[in-house]
């Protein structure tokens, strides 16, 4: 039977104090306060790691500095040349170095609004969770007013901002909004990622199964798979550079090993292709379907980590979906 809440005199005679973790005293018939645990019962802190000072920043920055000033130098010295032995050669030395400049510009630009790009989508798929767990309507809708102007410049979503933005005050709960939007502007992005891995995973089993070199099989799983990614961070709104992928792929990686790695052998082989049927096969074609299994586990990450929202009610990516479309192409 659930009791009604009482308010109680902590002075009474009737009350009775007991710690955390004892049994109450049989003669305590009101009410049991139960007592603060005392400091030396708490546990002790954690102590604090001291930050030392980054010595190999500064040697990097350094060296990063008397690199830049010798090609300074360099430069300066071979336009002086050039301009000693023809003048429009050392025009022509001051146009490219103009050029190569404008281009390292546009380098870092792209870099920086990857860099930039991964952090917002971060933030927000995080903010997303955390108001779905709460349902927090606010919360939630300053989420989705933030995923309408990430993909506002995409014409293939303007069917699915437009539901998003009429939704606007008709829903009352902060996981619901979510979820429309999710539905009305995530699920088109989601089948095309989930094409793009079952095709790279598809195209990575075929290659390898028929390739003579193992390092050719080791080169193109490895560019196979930085293409994959940089495709799914297209496909969800982003650009990302050099940096950008590389930090992109670490990530992934990360989510990978965070979610939990997967048994290769036979014995999977078998489960992925079915009832012993792998048993019969070639080495060659089971290591196939092996690359392309990790290829379809690290497309399902990526997709994980470029998603702007977590998966709330749309069904997330299965391994066994992916190995099955390849299946069907085989079989096709």
């Amino acid at each position: 039977m659930t009791r009604r809440p009482t308010a109680f005199d902590l002075a009474a005679d009737d009350v009775r104090h007991v710690r955390p973790g004892e049994a109450p005293p049989p003669d305590a018939a009101t009410v049991i306060v139960e007592e603060a645990m005392e400091a030396e019962d708490l546990p002790a802190p954690l102590p604090v790691a001291r930050r030392r000072f980054a010595w190999s920043r500064v040697f990097f920055t350094a060296v990063g500095g008397i690199l830049s000033l010798a090609i300074g130098l360099w430069l300066d010295q071979l336009v002086r040349d050039l301009f000693a032995r023809d003048d429009w050669l050392g025009w022509l030395a001051i146009a490219l170095i103009a050029l190569a400049v404008v281009a390292v510009v546009a380098i870092a630009v792209r870099e920086i609004a990857g860099l930039i790009w991964l952090k917002r989508i971060d933030r927000m798929r995080q903010r997303a969770d955390i108001a779905a767990a709460r349902d927090d309507r606010p919360e939630a809708e300053a989420v989705v007013d933030e995923l309408v102007k990430l993909y506002a410049d995409r014409p293939d979503l303007a069917p699915g901002r437009r539901a998003t933005e009429a939704r606007t005050g008709d829903v009352i709960d902060g996981r619901d909004r979510l979820v429309l939007a999710e539905a009305d502007l995530l699920a088109p992005l989601d089948a095309a990622a989930r094409r793009l891995v079952s095709d790279a995973a598809a195209r990575v089993s075929v290659v390898t199964a028929v390739s003579p070199r193992a390092a050719i099989d080791v080169i193109f799983v490895v560019v196979a798979t930085l293409g994959l990614i940089r495709r799914l961070a297209a496909i969800y709104g982003g650009r990302p550079g050099f940096i950008g992928l590389a930090r992109l792929t670490r990530l992934v990686l990360t989510h990978l090993a965070v979610t939990g790695s997967i048994a290769v052998g036979d014995g999977l082989a078998q489960q992925l292709i079915g009832h012993g049927l792998a048993a019969k096969l070639s080495a060659r074609l089971g290591e196939g379907v092996i690359n392309g299994l990790l290829t379809a586990r690290v497309g399902i990450a990526a997709i994980d980590v470029c998603r702007p929202l977590p998966f709330l009610e749309r069904r997330r990516p299965q391994l066994s979906e992916i190995m099955a479309g390849i299946r069907a192409r085989r079989a096709n």
